[in-house]
Parts: structure tokens; C-alpha cells; sequence
């Protein structure tokens, strides 16, 4: 099994910090955000990484190299204008291969366990949501009792950017500019789509407070 980190958007919430720096190199804790993603993977025995990524992508790819560093294989899969996250997706399907995947946002900082995940039996997908945080109080999706993911009514939670696909759910797609939420909609209305809410450590790193509090959280 691969796992996907998403890192190819600005960053714009950040301001002037991602203005020459991509914001997955920013550092939190003493380590690139995205070099938490990475770990993430790594605890959960996932050494083949793909990584999207298309503003300042130089820059990544310099300085994350081959993997070699962390222990891991790492691919690129370079988009020359960004796609978002569904469209990042589907170009990179030729990286992710035939077996299920795990995809994460590259801003997180999280003690979710990936290798929970991985044992989950799979539909189509498998989302990770949240309680429904202070910047996304309506929420995103409301869960049923058998676990599936429903548009509602009902209690919400936000999804956690952390999820496992099966690459049917992207067949027949083009890579281009989508974002997973419009992607999986139908699968959801057809109830291929399950999930879990985690209510543990969790930060979605958007704006430059969002990262002190990471920093402020992580060095108490």
C-alpha cells in the first residue's frame, strides 16, 4: 500500500510566510509540516510516499529528496497549475497503483493512527472526521449508525483531510481542477462511503496563528 500527501497549494491564508517558502516547508515543532505527514505514514509501516505538488515545487522536492533521509521511497507527481485535492488525485492514480491508499493534507499535525485506518473494512472509502472545529462550525458530512458517511440532516463533523480510497472511486475521472468533495459525492448518496470521528490531537495549520498554536501546543 502507498500513501498520498497533498502539498501543492499556496498556502494562502499564511501571508507573507508562503511568499517564498511552500508552505508544506514550514516548520512546526522543529520539522517541516510536511515531514509530519510523513511520520504519520512511516508509524503506520508505509514507506512509498506520492506527494503532489506544483507551487515553488522546487523547493520540496530539494529539500525532501529521494526519501532516502526519512527511510522512505518518494514520488512527485508535479502539477504545472494546481488541481486541488480531487484533481491531485487523479493524476497521480498512475503513482498510487492498483491497492487501496491513504491520502492526507500535508498541513496536519495529528496523532491519529494511520494503521487504524488500514483496517478498516473498505467500501469505496473511508473518511477520518472531527468535531466540528471553531473555523468550520457547520461542519461537512453527519455519520449514521452503521457508520456511513450522510449529507444529513442530523449532527455534523468535519472531515479530517485524512482518508482511505480504493482508486475505482477515481476511475473514469480527468485530472482536472476538482476538489474530493465533489468527487466522492455520489458514492456517498450510493453509501460507499463510511467514517469515524477522532477526538484526539489534531491541528489543521492554515493561518499563522493556527501554527503558534501547534508550536505553543507541542512545547508544553
Amino acid at each position: 500500500m502507498r500513501g498520498m500527501i497533498l502539498a501543492a497549494g499556496k498556502g494562502e491564508r499564511m501571508g507573507a510566510m508562503t511568499e517564498k517558502t511552500p508552505k508544506p516547508l514550514l516548520k512546526a515543532a522543529g520539522s517541516y509540516l510536511i515531514e509530519h505527514a510523513i511520520q504519520s505514514l512511516m508509524d503506520a509501516g508505509i514507506t512509498e510516499i506520492v506527494i503532489n505538488v506544483s507551487y515553488l515545487k522546487e523547493q520540496i522536492i530539494a529539500a525532501l529528496g529521494n526519501g532516502t533521509r526519512y527511510g522512505v521511497k518518494l514520488f512527485y507527481s508535479e502539477e504545472e497549475e494546481r488541481l486541488e485535492t480531487g484533481g491531485g488525485i487523479v493524476k497521480a492514480l498512475p503513482l498510487l497503483g492498483s491497492e487501496p491508499f491513504v491520502v492526507l493534507s500535508g498541513d496536519l499535525i495529528t496523532d491519529y493512527p494511520i494503521v487504524k485506518l488500514l483496517a478498516k473494512p473498505l467500501r469505496l472509502a473511508h473518511l477520518v472526521l472531527i468535531e466540528n472545529p471553531s473555523f468550520k462550525p457547520q461542519g461537512d458530512y453527519c455519520l449514521n449508525d452503521k457508520q456511513e458517511i450522510e449529507f444529513g440532516p442530523g449532527k455534523t463533523f468535519t472531515f479530517a483531510n485524512i482518508g482511505l480510497y480504493r482508486p475505482e472511486l477515481f476511475a473514469g475521472r480527468q485530472p482536472i481542477y476538482s476538489r474530493l468533495a465533489d468527487l466522492w459525492k455520489d458514492a456517498i448518496i450510493q453509501k460507499q462511503v463510511t467514517g469515524e470521528c477522532y477526538q484526539g490531537l489534531w491541528y489543521n495549520v492554515g493561518t499563522p496563528r493556527e501554527l503558534e498554536a501547534v508550536e505553543e501546543a507541542m512545547s508544553a
